[in-house]
């Protein structure tokens, strides 16, 4: 399993947030099985969502799906500000 964190803007946090939890068999089909997915939000209109997936080459062509952009269009997502963090790297103390 793979982490990563997406972070975007979005123009209304709460439509944003109530629209979220309804993803949950959209998320599926990207290979995101691994719930919960946490996320946060930030005041303003910043959101960053981390998840656990499969295949990470098929998470990142999901992105660019006609059904991915639509429903990030749908949910208020500024595309232009979507950055995606894949978290490989650890240190430890």
């Amino acid at each position: 399993m793979t982490k990563v964190i997406v972070t975007a803007q979005v123009k209304n946090v709460d439509a944003w947030e109530k629209a979220f939890r309804t993803h949950g068999e959209l998320f599926r089909s990207q290979g995101q099985t691994a719930s919960p997915i946490q996320y946060g939000t930030k005041e303003g209109s910043e959101v960053a969502v981390c998840s656990e997936i499969e295949d990470l080459d098929a998470y990142r062509k999901s992105l660019e799906s006609p059904e991915m952009i639509a429903t990030m269009e749908q949910d208020g997502v500024k595309r232009d500000t979507l950055k995606v963090f894949v978290l490989d790297k650890d240190v430890r103390f």
